[in-house]
């Protein structure tokens, strides 16, 4: 290394201020050059994460000229799965030795981004910290620019997103989360033209507000009430409102844009991540489902109170699970259960719920299992549902913190 690595991720990280997305790749090509390293690309993953798709800065995405990788089948896929840092030997001698050519999955957090290459002359741990490093700050990168960044969307695009995706996909948080003895993970599909799903999640203290909502249709419309129920939900909560309260604002606010001619149902939970304590409210949505040991599992129990917006007037209850570590929740909407095949055989619960338990039993990171899951779903329909599906996928280490990435 021809300058040392720690000044010059100082220096990258000024730099960046006042970029934008296209200019990012060489950006980080002139910081690798100033610490040794070669041929630095950055590939990030589509909103269905099956491809890897170069950034080039040049064209309407970015990505004109670009090199692309499916996540199952490559290289930099591996990497980019098991959120590891994989070596390949590359043709050609730089001076003494024989060039390294380095994948390394590009996240925030569990959430990923993409991967990195880079090429590097030798083979020593501060050499694989270096490209570690570098792969980090192009994260945080990444997530300064990416929000008011059009190419980016361009760039993670497969195909045309319809306008209630659209809205669904700039409502909700990122699809994965850790920290506090918490690792939260969430799909959605159809990816393109999600209707009115809608998951949310977020962090207060040592509480961990969790919600899934499925709206009445599949349209713009559709959309548009999930946005208003998820707006709501914040609100009230922000306002420090119980579940149940929250709940009530929620229908509140769904009476009163549409007049009782919209509904979602939906579970609104709260976890406290110091003690396990899960509290949670059902508004006749499906009941979330707990996974303990990867062999026992239960659908929690809680008297519904029927849709929001529905305006039945049904009472709201409070229900209380304590979790073990280790436990993983399940929250979901029908469209996972009852995707069907050509000959009218649903996926179903016993079906997603063994997914689960085979795919995250130490084999799989939480969110590989839930690419892996919504993939098999996808398959079993064809590759084209006719509902909704969504996933919002909790698990609690309860003191184990340092379990929480990979």
């Amino acid at each position: 290394m021809t300058q040392n690595s720690a000044e010059s991720l100082v220096w990258l990280m000024q730099a960046s201020h006042t970029v934008t997305f296209e200019q990012l790749p060489q950006l980080l090509a002139d910081h690798a050059a100033s610490v040794g390293m070669h041929d630095v690309a950055l590939f990030l993953v589509d909103v269905r994460e099956t491809v890897l798709r170069e950034v080039t800065g040049r064209g309407p995405a970015a990505g004109e000229g670009g090199v692309e990788f499916t996540v199952s089948g490559s290289l930099p896929g591996q990497a980019y799965q098991r959120v590891e840092v994989i070596r390949e030997h590359v043709g050609g001698r730089v001076g003494e030795g024989v060039r390294r050519r380095w994948w390394v999955a590009v996240t925030d957090g569990v959430e990923r981004l993409g991967v990195l290459r880079a090429d590097t002359d030798s083979d020593t741990e501060p050499v694989r910290r270096a490209v570690s490093d570098l792969a980090s700050m192009a994260a945080l990168l990444l997530l300064s620019k990416r929000s008011f960044s059009d190419s980016y969307a361009r760039l993670v695009r497969t195909e045309a997103m319809n306008v209630a995706a659209e809205m669904q996909w700039n409502l909700t948080p990122p699809p994965a989360y850790a920290g506090h003895d918490a690792t939260v993970g969430a799909v959605m599909e159809p990816a393109y033209q999600v209707g009115g799903d809608a998951f949310d999640y977020a962090v207060a203290g040592s509480t961990l507000h969790l919600c899934v909502f499925d709206a009445m249709g599949h349209d713009t419309t559709a959309g548009i009430t999930a946005n208003v129920a998820v707006a709501a939900c914040r609100n009230a909560r922000r306002q420090g409102a119980t579940l149940a309260k929250t709940s009530q604002e929620v229908e509140q606010a769904l009476i009163e844009q549409f007049d009782g001619r919209r509904y979602v149902t939906g579970i609104l939970a709260d976890l406290d991540m110091d003690s396990g304590r899960l509290t949670w409210v059902n508004r006749g949505h499906h009941l979330p489902i707990l996974i303990r040991d990867s062999r026992w599992t239960a659908d929690l129990s809680c008297p519904p109170a029927g849709p929001m917006g529905a305006d039945l007037g049904l009472s709201v209850t409070m229900a209380t699970e304590q979790l073990e570590p280790g436990d993983r929740l399940l929250l979901y909407t029908d469209g996972i259960v009852e995707a069907r095949d050509r000959h009218g055989t649903e996926f179903g619960r016993d079906r997603f719920v063994d997914f689960i338990r085979r795919h995250h039993s130490g084999r799989h990171t939480l969110h590989e299992t839930l690419r892996r899951l919504m993939a098999a779903v996808m398959e079993h329909h064809d590759g084209k549902l006719d509902d909704d599906a969504t996933v919002l996928l909790t698990e609690w280490r309860g003191g184990h913190q340092h379990e929480l990435t990979p």
